[in-house]
């Protein structure tokens, strides 16, 4: 038994905590957890815990149901905030095996380790920021009702209101009691509308915080009587909630996106992991932006007298919050990095991590050249000016997104065959389920008129 599993266990016993529950994800991102005792842990160290994978979405037929989830115990955390009659609560990340004990391909947490690998074995580690979007809202309507925000607040706004109140400070306490860092927090433009950012970290790291951080902001909203949402696009007249997430690469300690003589301070290896970006983004758009509900934040009305920033069409700019890749402006060298504004909330962040360095990769592989960057407002131009342009748009829909993804050659390398060929059967048919339904809409346009 190595350190940090005597360390798990010595904890467990000094602060009397009575289950642990071991977390993984099924490919769509969902979070899945087993409790166990602590006198079944150190077990569950030298074994794992066995599971019936075709039970979970993505993982194996019935045929082959027999996986390991083996925990991690670098991820363990206690959740003091969820105490109770029964005590703290702790958690662990697990990895999912195999019987041969190899690690299972529809892991999303394997996916990213292997990417992260093939980035080790050029030198690089790889490291993510996210800024993540979401909604308070007053309760979920079963009907599918309109939901009430919590407050009628803007952007930067600070809000008082009885609902909720002091919500993202609790928030935020929750977080770093269980060492999650946060960078800053705020109101966002539409009513109920939060963003809190995480610090950066690396990208496995990164996509383990996420996972914590939905569930840490929905449990705190709970315990103030209302409800968080990670819903792309809740409101028609209302902007979506997004996750902007700011990529890096480090060779060692020196990041290697920076470039001291260059007039933007991009090294040659940031600009080619930009384009990487560029010449595959519609075909890594399905794993960024998974939902039907996606699409209506990347393709919305135009609101009142205003157009969101979401980011539709494939450009990059330097400080352009209308490009789908934006550079931000960084005081130090090693704060050089690139933001993928496209990204939602609601994504699975291994794959949508592992999906963006795949293509950030493939950029400095083959030495893609970087176009011209964006200086105008991509939205405000006409579809003629984005097309003379080379802006190409980001698919309008969830199965235009399968269409261009199902055409590939680099997703399925990134993700490996057996998650490729899953994601699209269930995404295809989550499409065919959206299309052959009645909406709303529907019967308000046309039932007392035709």
């Amino acid at each position: 038994m190595d350190r940090q599993q005597e360390f798990v266990l010595r904890t467990l016993e000094e602060r009397d905590i009575r289950f642990v529950r071991l977390w993984f994800t099924d490919v769509l991102g969902t979070l899945k957890s087993v409790s166990v005792a602590p006198a079944e842990l150190e077990s569950a160290f030298e074994e794992g815990m066995g599971i019936d994978g075709s039970a979970i979405e993505g993982f194996a037929r019935v045929s082959e149901s027999d996986m390991i989830a083996m925990p991690d115990p670098t991820t363990f955390q206690v959740f003091p905030f969820e105490g109770g009659v029964s005590g703290e609560s702790a958690r662990m990340f697990c990895d999912i095996l195999l019987p041969d004990r190899t690690p299972a391909w529809a892991d999303p947490r394997h996916v990213l380790r292997r990417m992260l690998a093939k980035a080790a074995e050029k030198g690089f580690t790889f490291y993510t920021h996210p800024e993540v979007e979401f909604f308070l809202i007053r309760d979920t309507p079963l009907d599918g009702a309109v939901p009430v925000p919590v407050d009628n607040g803007g952007y930067f706004d600070h809000t008082t209101h009885a609902v909720a109140r002091d919500f993202r400070r609790q928030a935020v306490l929750a977080l770093e009691r269980i060492g999650i860092s946060v960078e800053f927090s705020h109101h966002e433009v539409a009513p109920g509308q939060q963003e809190i950012d995480l610090r950066y970290a690396d990208a496995l790291t990164t996509a383990d915080n996420v996972m914590t951080f939905r569930h840490v902001v929905k449990e705190v909203a709970l315990s103030q009587g209302v409800r968080a949402t990670f819903m792309p696009k809740p409101y028609t007249d209302q902007p979506g909630s997004g996750m902007h997430t700011h990529l890096s690469l480090f060779e060692g300690e020196r990041n290697a996106f920076f470039d001291g003589d260059d007039p933007l301070k991009l090294s040659k290896t940031a600009r080619a992991f930009i384009a990487g970006l560029l010449v595959h983004a519609r075909e890594y758009t399905a794993v960024t932006n998974q939902w039907v509900n996606s699409y209506k934040r990347l393709f919305p009305l135009q609101l009142t007298d205003r157009i969101t920033e979401s980011p539709a069409f494939v450009s990059w700019g330097h400080l352009n919050r209308s490009a789908l890749v934006r550079v931000p402006a960084f005081g130090k060298p090693n704060s050089a990095r690139v933001e993928v504004r496209s990204i939602d909330s609601a994504t699975n962040p291994y794959l949508a991590f592992a999906v963006m360095l795949g293509a950030g990769l493939k950029g400095i592989e083959e030495g893609y050249e970087l176009p011209p960057g964006a200086e105008d407002d991509v939205w405000s131009l006409t579809a003629a000016e984005r097309r003379a342009m080379g802006y190409d748009a980001l698919p309008e829909n969830l199965s235009e997104a399968i269409d261009v993804m199902a055409k590939s050659e680099l997703v399925p390398e990134v993700l490996g065959e057996h998650v490729f060929d899953f994601f699209l059967r269930n995404k295809r048919a989550e499409w065919e389920q959206y299309r052959r339904e009645v909406t709303p809409y529907e019967r308000q346009r046309y039932l007392g008129v035709l």
